[in-house]
């Protein structure tokens, strides 16, 4: 796995390059690459001319044809899955709404269902899936499938990963190595692992939905805090005594920045963001100054966020991002007063490269994490050691 993560950002080496870059022999990691190529991992291409004398070097690269990886998000109303190629390439999408049974056996349902169906897209003759992984929004405790708490479904406790595997019984999915984590963590590990480049480190993706989460990655690294509830963000305080809270606190972020900020309190809105867009496109005046609002709120929180974490970048991405400069502008305009006010740049910040399949194509980006890096191990917040044998 280490010569399939080292390819993954340096693709096209030669197995020479290979060896000095991860200190092996040349026969080992022929031996290696050999039994890689045997399983779908790599691909080779057509040999490099040099000019040299002797034989030509071939380059590796990491195969998007063969392996798959399936990734979901559980969302709010409903549950979109993607198929993906070891590179992340979506090759597959479905998106299926949960419908007025938001229990959490039906959801977990509705989600096997989705599965399937995309798995069915694919071609299973030449593809093979490999793992999958599922984003919620939630505190997830990733070792035991568990979800502690989701606010904005109303589900406490739910043993999801148990449910799935018992929903996938007898299927073509069952018994395919299963990922669960919080929205935001996995959708900050899709811009580390499917980044062409090599990606910026600290990295902090910032989601901004119904509810507002972070999912931070340091030192290569998913922070996940002692319980599974790091990057819970959107219940940092911005406001003394501000407006109520949906976890009970007032002032929050989730309270300042999220669709629940931008409209009345009096009125019932079942599709929030899609509200605020029409309105917006219809120059509504009350809601352009909301939108402005919980933009310079936003940029408060970046602000915060860069000052606890330093980051080389910070992602957003969610259903509000798509509200635009509106909602944008003011938030960088903020960051960007205050980062001025102490002599210091601000971070880099951008959108999302997936949009709206940013959680989904995360989550199937936490398969490949967890496959390639075998000690990094769901427990113990995400740190094992292993033995000297096993080492």
């Amino acid at each position: 796995m280490a010569l399939v993560r080292h390819l993954c950002i340096n693709p096209g080496l030669s197995r020479a390059d290979l060896a000095n870059a991860v200190g092996l022999t040349k026969s080992t990691v022929s031996l290696l690459v050999r039994e890689l190529l045997a399983e779908g991992w790599l691909a080779e291409r057509d040999v490099i001319a040099t000019g040299d004398l002797g034989r030509r070097p071939t380059p590796l690269f990491v195969d998007p044809r063969r392996l798959l990886l399936l990734g979901a998000e559980v969302g709010i109303e409903s549950a979109r899955v993607v198929a993906t190629s070891l590179t992340g390439e979506v090759l597959a999408r479905a998106v299926v709404s949960f419908g007025s049974g938001k229990g959490a056996k039906a959801c977990v349902g509705t989600l096997a269902n989705a599965l399937l169906k995309v798995h069915k897209q694919v071609n299973s003759s030449q593809q093979r899936v490999i793992g999958m992984g599922v984003g919620l929004p939630g505190g997830v405790d990733e070792a035991s499938g568990f979800l502690h708490f989701a606010p904005n479904l109303g589900w406490h406790k739910v043993p999801v990963g148990a449910l799935l595997a018992e929903k996938l019984a007898g299927s073509p999915l069952a018994g395919i190595p299963l990922f669960l984590h919080n929205e935001a963590d996995v959708a900050a590990l899709g811009e580390l692992e499917f980044n062409p480049a090599q990606a910026s480190d600290p990295l902090l993706y910032l989601s901004i939905n119904q509810g507002v989460g972070a999912g931070v990655i340091v030192g290569d690294r998913l922070l996940t805090g002692s319980r599974g509830f790091a990057g819970e963000v959107g219940h940092m305080v911005l406001q003394l005594n501000g407006p109520l809270c949906s976890c009970g606190r007032r002032g929050c972020a989730e309270a300042l920045i999220g669709p629940r900020a931008m409209l009345r309190a009096d009125e019932d809105h079942s599709h929030p963001v899609a509200e605020i867009r029409q309105r917006l496109a219809a120059h509504d005046a009350d809601t352009v100054r909301a939108v402005k609002k919980a933009g310079s709120y936003l940029g408060m929180l970046l602000q915060n966020l860069a000052s606890a974490y330093d980051p080389s970048c910070i992602v957003l991405g969610g259903a509000v991002v798509e509200l635009g400069d509106t909602f944008l502008q003011p938030a960088l305009r903020t960051l960007t007063e205050y980062s001025a006010a102490a002599n210091l740049e601000p971070p880099h910040v951008r959108t999302s490269r997936f949009g709206a399949d940013a959680v989904a194509a995360g989550a199937a980006a936490l398969v490949r994490y967890r496959l390639t890096r075998p000690l990094i191990g769901a427990a113990s917040n995400g740190i094992v050691v292993a033995d000297e044998e096993a080492a």
